[in-house]
């Protein structure tokens, strides 16, 4: 299938600079994009390669189009403008309407319209299933679990018992959502299980990384809020709650009882520890490590870059120095005050 400039334009709200009517089947990227392709400028870094694409047109940002050789598509952000154009150029494709022979489906739940559910599904006794949803194979929907219209559940997937999905969500293959959370006690000296008793809760427009974990609440439930996205495994604990459209990164950390605010941004690799607050707007740089709540929006780091070993090594010589460094300062300050 193909589309006019004129076309992908009016889809990303850009302006064609060049031919409206040059078609276009495919995208690429700068440097490997043919003349049937669309490319992209979004980062300054690659703009050298502007003037050497083969691309048969490239979105960019206005005040970045200098250079070109090629027909444009200038708009506010290219990156947004780029995932609207791929979106349309590559939509999602559904599965086939129908449930596989191999599936096991409970005389008790409810199947909409027009859903799919691939072979070796299970789906328990209660479980409601919108209309609109793909299922995919070897997936498991327990007891009383809810999921919403046009969501997506690819291959094996874990819904435990309650659990409830929204609408338009994509789940992707080895994700277990409100599996128990880490509760237990200490008897004596014997660790025993707290029982757990809440639910887990997606908003709409969620999407969710292969093998990400989400853990169910002890009481109250763990909250997943609307539009947020969440990379590969991820393991969030229990009774942990996720403002609107924040983004984490993969194999972050979070324990449980720690609220998370909306429009944050958690880089890759962040532990975070439980039960505290961390407020809307703020973005955690890779590798942090949250021990305390924040309470002010801004970016926020914490760890040590790499650097070469030998400098490392010096490096921790002194941090293990600090101790005595910051006696010997005090005592100077005192005698100096005297």
């Amino acid at each position: 299938m193909s589309w006019t400039l004129a076309q992908i334009a009016q889809h990303v709200n850009g302006q064609v600079v060049g031919d409206p009517d040059y078609l276009i089947r495919g995208v690429g990227t700068l440097t490997h994009a043919g003349p049937e392709q669309i490319s992209f400028l979004a980062n300054k870094k690659y703009k050298k390669f502007l003037t050497a694409t083969r691309a048969g047109a490239v979105i960019v940002a206005a005040g970045s189009e200098a250079g070109a050789n090629t027909n444009l598509i200038v708009v506010d952000d290219a990156y947004v403008a780029y995932a609207k154009a791929a979106t349309l150029m590559y939509p999602i494709a559904r599965a086939d309407v129908g449930v596989h022979p191999s599936a096991w489906v409970h005389p008790d739940a409810r199947i909409e319209d027009n859903v799919s559910i691939a072979a070796h599904v299970t789906v328990e006794q209660g479980a409601v299933i919108a209309e609109g949803v793909s299922i995919g194979a070897g997936s498991v929907v327990e007891a009383q679990v809810t999921v919403g219209r046009d969501s997506v559940i690819k291959a094996n997937v874990t819904l435990c018992r309650e659990v409830q999905i929204g609408e338009r969500v994509i789940i992707h293959p080895g994700v277990v959502i409100g599996a128990d959370g880490f509760g237990i006690a200490n008897d004596q000296g014997r660790w025993i299980k707290v029982p757990q008793l809440g639910r887990v809760v997606i908003g709409d427009d969620v999407e969710i990384g292969a093998n990400t974990t989400i853990d169910r609440g002890a009481i109250d439930d763990t909250v997943i809020g609307h539009g947020v996205k969440l990379d590969n495994q991820i393991q969030i604990g229990h009774n942990v709650t996720i403002g609107d459209h924040t983004v984490i990164a993969g194999c972050v950390g979070i324990a449980g009882s720690t609220h998370i605010g909306r429009h944050c941004a958690i880089g890759g690799g962040t532990g975070i520890t439980g039960h505290i607050e961390i407020t809307d707007g703020v973005q955690l740089t890779g590798m942090s490590m949250v021990t305390k709540s924040i309470t002010e929006s801004g970016v926020y780091s914490s760890g040590i870059p790499i650097e070469p070993a030998r400098q490392w090594h010096k490096n921790v010589i002194r941090y293990r120095q600090m101790d005595k460094l910051f006696e010997r300062v005090t005592s100077l300050e005192k005698r100096l005050k005297d």
